[in-house]
């Protein structure tokens, strides 16, 4: 069914409220789940809000945490987040990443143990929307068996970037180092429907196209995505002394504990390098070049990164943003959550 952007942020927000978040804090979290939706990442949006609500409900997520900024040098600094909700610690971060990049011409701010943030796009396009570059990075859950591997180590650990262009032009760029992020096969789920062969293994280790014998994610491109995710493990875990590898709390073993998870914003201030303006200029530039590249034989037209995600976004402030009824029906019912998400089994959900 479709519903507007504010439906669906104000049905999210009561929800987590609800479960015990205060409201300026259950605010952040509908926001990050709705800008997914709407950009079409259904994999990161309001099928996340049960299993938000019921760590919130259980105290996995800390409803009153006590952020404390660490700046540790010109251009770094540490968030200790106090187990507070990821959207939360990462927006937060990100705001204090700014600040610095805009003084300092660079800022590496890492956020320390806290929960889930979801989409790590919107973070990044904050940077964006203040005429700066961002980069971020974080762990997740291992689910993913390293390239060779016949057992699981990482996480599905995501990257992304955001640059500003000229007026209100933003290029975005947002994955996770597996072929498919885990919540592709949650949204499968949520749907009924198959996934693509190549995205996970089940628990004999062969391919699958059935989401529910998901028992392994496979790295991107094999080796390369394996790589990624490696960096990404560094970058956002052993630099900041948090737990790393298969370390890693699981998302769905224990809802009562705190994530402990790490995240890492780079941001960079384009007028230290060249010109802001001559920047912007040139990415626009950039994003014009690439839309008038011709089309290869069975693609109507060459997008830049995340251009079709922004289409979405845009056609979604006119149509609604669609979502699975079963989601609909959870969020305008009087649970906090109705069916427990607590399993030792990353891929019991």
């Amino acid at each position: 069914m479709r519903v507007s952007r504010e439906t669906l942020h104000q049905l999210i927000e009561n929800k987590l409220h609800k479960a015990g978040l205060n409201r300026e804090h259950a605010a952040t979290i509908a926001e990050v789940l709705v800008f997914a939706d709407a950009r079409g990442i259904h994999s990161h949006g309001a099928v996340r809000a049960e299993y938000y609500a019921e760590r919130i409900a259980k105290g996995g997520t800390n409803r009153h945490p006590e952020f404390r900024f660490e700046q540790t040098g010109p251009c770094t600094a540490i968030l200790h987040a106090d187990n507070a909700a990821g959207q939360v610690a990462a927006k937060a971060g990100m705001e204090f990443a700014i600040d610095i990049a805009q003084k300092q011409g660079v800022a590496v701010v890492g956020i320390s143990r806290m929960g889930h943030s979801g989409a790590i796009s919107y973070f990044v396009q904050q940077a964006a929307r203040a005429g700066l570059i961002g980069l971020s990075v974080c762990q997740s859950d291992p689910m993913v068996v390293p390239f060779g591997g016949a057992e699981i180590y990482y996480g599905t650990n995501p990257l992304a970037f955001a640059a500003p262009g000229e007026n209100d032009d933003i290029v975005t760029f947002d994955m996770a180092t597996t072929v498919q992020a885990w919540g592709k096969v949650l949204d499968a789920r949520s749907r009924n429907e198959s996934i693509p062969e190549g995205w996970a293994v089940d628990k004999h280790g062969a391919p699958t196209t059935d989401p529910f014998a998901v028992n392994a994610l496979l790295p991107a491109a094999g080796p390369k995505g394996y790589g990624l995710m490696m960096m990404i493990d560094v970058l956002s875990g052993i630099l900041l002394g948090l737990p790393f590898g298969r370390q890693v709390s699981s998302m769905y073993a224990d809802l009562g504990a705190g994530r402990n998870l790490g995240q890492l914003h780079i941001v960079i201030n384009p007028n230290y390098f060249t010109s802001a303006a001559l920047f912007r200029q040139h990415l626009s530039q950039t994003l014009r070049e690439l839309n008038d590249v011709p089309p290869a034989p069975g693609f109507n037209q060459v997008y830049y990164p995340g251009q079709n995600l922004d289409i979405n976004e845009k056609n979604s402030a006119i149509h609604g943003i669609d979502i699975v009824d079963d989601i609909y029906d959870y969020l305008v019912s009087d649970a906090i959550y109705n069916q427990s998400y607590e399993t030792k089994s990353p891929f019991a959900q």
